[in-house]
């Protein structure tokens, strides 16, 4: 034994550990940081005697051979089997900190040499939270600026190209953080996606993008075709009796407002000032805003169809998402709860679809189902021409109505049959429901969406030839802000029919369904009628922007009242829907029926206006005319004559007046295409044989452990006493055993310390 001065010192040999690693003393570790999880501990040394405190001292040396020496000491009273035994297990804890050291080190390592577009995308992808993948970034560019210093300097201009990227990208990722952070409504949307499923939070979303596409089209409008305007006005004479608010005439014929109040001269602010040409102003301003919606059309919907068609993730429903990921930043209490109802939400449709999409019919019910669906297309495809007749008739003796009734509030009565037939009609289509009985709501509210459409777009394509063929060749005033008048009316008054039916209407059927008739209960939200409302005004929109610039800051308007007032309305009158089911792939069909028939129609009816009809003689920007398109003409000639802008006359005959290229450029839309909805149909194929893998691999497995089960038993019966013996060797060791182990290593010890120093 040893005295109570006295200190056991023990060198501890550290086998495999690898180049490079270096060593440092620590009085708080045993095992350092780097050490390998493989390294075998040799007993080497002996003792010495020296004065410590009662806490383990520790340090290490590297040997010669690459070997790391572990020296630490322990105080007398401690047998050396403890300090081993507390060495080792000390050592196991760090291993796993080091393991993930040498993790984290090895990414770094892997993402310096990626280009900067790669490297965001590893980090994106990386199951880490926002804080961690940040730190990641920030220690790779720092990684990366120390190998760059070390290598070699960049020259300037390549040290400018990487400044202006690495501000580029700083710029891009602040811009995005900010557009996050003041977009409209997200926590509104949560709200509603959370009690009411995504089928109703789509509405709301197709909702919030037509208003940022208004927001845009009023910032562009008004930036170059109202406030030249407004410098060169001249003051309305005309008294105010605020009956235009309905009727949009009086007052505001000779304002901002429409078409025929814009000059048609050059404006210019002194004599050296620079000029500025109304007639291409406003011509290429309404142009720029139909390419820019067009184009972002294409890009919305091949965004969505990419998201909600293509991506593999579609297929399993999102399953692996809703079960095992959990966004850990989210730690206050109400959004913990509105994560949780979103997620309970969204497990709830996704069952109900796969249950949905396992029920099987037999004959008879499916040749009844048949017969009431072409029975409701037959009767809903009659109204709707029943619809269109009353007013193409009405149409065609409007201008006689009002030649013969002097009343201000006659203009009403077109604006008010067809808010009445919008309202009433689709109301009676969703009446079929009863009689069709759709197993997929997704189904049903395609075919609603379908009649819908087809009822308003043929009421809006009778008042487009009402306008063109009666108004525009008929009327001897400025028949331009005419139609602008028209247009307004109409969206005005179904603005008002609208707001009258969520507040009072919704309201009315909530007091019957829950105090009159409560087998009725709460009613459902209509999806497919409230969207097609937003179509059909974004529809008259695009029209009557060219001959009302000012209404895309109506419909701005209206559309950031209609949010509210569904909102609260949808809170107070309805109920979730009684059948969950995702709408992941709505705002795809959405958008489509947005561009495909309402912006096509759009486009040709603007394109009839512009290159047949002769302008207004005594109004607007392009009188004295023939074609509003003689303006472009015109400045073509124009530059013709200047040698410098032969560029713009030789894109204008080769691309923009030539019908070779739009020929050209709708065949590669239209390959696309076929492509994205190739690669489609291919993924839904994968996806299916794997599935069918996956379960044949399944079966494999159960028919694998069957026999594997059955082969023992045979064998058990075989030998029994075989098995007995495995069975105690692998009985767990209970308190009595490892005691006893503890002590044998602890005596082996002993015995191995005092060969080596018969003084101790």
């Amino acid at each position: 034994m040893l005295s109570g001065g006295q200190v056991n010192e023990i060198i501890v040999e550290v086998e495999h550990v690898p180049l490079g690693v270096q060593s440092r003393p620590s009085s708080s570790q045993i095992i350092p940081e780097k050490t390998p999880v493989n390294s075998n501990f040799i007993l080497v040394s002996s003792i010495s005697d020296s004065d410590v405190t009662h806490s383990q001292i520790f340090s290490n040396r590297n040997d010669q051979k690459g070997k790391q020496l572990l020296r630490f000491a322990t105080p007398s009273k401690e047998s050396f089997s403890q300090t081993l035994h507390n060495s080792e297990n000390t050592g196991l804890g760090t291993l796993h900190t080091s393991h993930e050291n040498i993790q984290g080190q090895k990414l770094i390592e892997s993402l310096i040499p990626m280009t900067s577009r790669d490297r965001i995308k590893a980090i994106r992808n990386q199951p880490r939270t926002m804080e961690e993948k940040r730190n990641l970034r920030k220690m790779v560019d720092r990684e990366k600026s120390k190998q760059s210093r070390r290598i070699l300097e960049l020259n300037c201009c390549a040290q400018c190209l990487n400044s202006i990227s690495l501000a580029y990208r700083r710029f891009k990722n602040n811009l995005s953080e900010l557009l996050d952070s003041i977009s409209l409504w997200q926590k509104t949307l949560k709200v509603i996606g959370g009690k009411f499923g995504t089928s109703v939070l789509s509405y709301f979303n197709f909702l919030r993008w037509l208003l940022k596409f208004n927001i845009f089209s009023f910032i562009v409008t008004f930036s170059f075709i109202i406030i030249p305007q407004l410098t060169v006005t001249q003051e309305n004479h005309l008294q105010f009796t605020g009956l235009e608010f309905l009727t949009g005439a009086g007052y505001f014929t000779n304002t901002v407002m429409y078409y025929g109040f814009y000059t048609n001269s050059t404006i210019r602010h002194g004599n050296s000032g620079a000029s500025y040409n109304m007639q291409l102003a406003y011509i290429f301003t309404i142009g720029g805003c139909l390419v820019v919606c067009f184009f972002s059309l294409l890009f919305s919907m091949a965004r969505y169809f990419r998201n909600n068609f293509i991506n593999p993730h579609i297929y399993s429903r999102g399953i692996a998402k809703l079960i095992f990921c959990w966004d850990f930043t989210v730690t206050h209490e109400s959004a913990v709860k509105l994560k949780q109802k979103n997620l309970s939400t969204e497990v709830r449709e996704n069952l109900s679809e796969i249950r949905q999409e396992n029920v099987k019919l037999t004959f008879n019910q499916r040749f009844i189902r048949f017969s009431a669906h072409v029975a409701a297309w037959v009767v809903s495809s009659g109204v709707a021409i029943a619809c269109c007749a009353a007013v193409y008739y009405l149409a065609e003796n409007n201008l006689q109505f009002l030649a013969n009734h002097s009343n201000p509030g006659a203009v009403l009565l077109l604006p008010f049959v067809v808010s009445c037939i919008n309202l009433v009609v689709p109301r009676f289509y969703s009446m079929f429901r009863l009689v069709e009985r759709y197993e997929m709501p997704r189904h049903e509210v395609y075919t609603l969406l379908i009649r819908n459409i087809f009822l308003k777009i043929s009421i809006i394509g009778i008042l487009c030839y009402y306008w063109l063929n009666i108004v525009a060749l008929n009327s001897e005033e400025c028949w331009e802000t005419l139609i602008g008048q028209e247009i307004y009316r109409l969206l005005l008054m179904d603005f008002l029919f609208s707001l009258a039916d969520s507040l009072l209407g919704e309201f009315l059927r909530r007091i019957i369904g829950m105090r009159l008739i409560k087998s009725l209960g709460l009613q459902e939200f209509d999806i497919a009628r409230n969207v097609l409302e937003l179509i059909y005004a974004q529809t008259l929109v695009w029209i009557g922007t060219f001959f009302c610039p000012l209404l895309p800051f109506i419909q701005m308007i209206t559309l950031f009242i209609m949010f509210y007032v569904k909102n609260i309305s949808l809170m107070m009158n309805f109920q979730p829907p009684s059948k969950a089911w995702r709408a992941s792939q709505m705002m795809t069909f959405f958008i489509f029926l947005l561009f495909f028939p309402s912006f096509t129609g759009v486009l040709c009816t603007l394109a009839i206006t512009i290159w047949r009809l002769k302008p207004s003689a005594d109004c607007g920007p392009f009188r004295g005319l023939h074609f509003f398109i003689e303006s472009i003409y015109s400045w073509i000639d124009t530059l013709n004559k200047r040698p410098s802008y032969l560029w713009v006359v030789w894109i204008y005959q080769n691309l923009i007046g030539s019908v070779h290229f739009f020929f050209i450029l709708t065949l590669i839309v239209l390959i696309i295409t076929y492509l994205y909805w190739q690669i489609t149909e291919g993924r839904k194929i994968m996806i299916r044989l794997l599935h069918e893998q996956i379960i044949n691999e399944g079966k494999d497995k159960m028919f694998l452990i069957d026999k594997l089960i059955k082969l023992q038993g045979m064998e058990k019966k075989a030998n029994p006493t075989l098995f007995t013996l495995e069975r105690r060797d692998l009985e767990p060791w209970g308190p009595l055993h490892v005691r006893q182990h503890d002590a044998a290593r602890d005596l082996r010890f002993r015995r191995s310390f005092q060969e080596d120093n018969p003084k101790a």
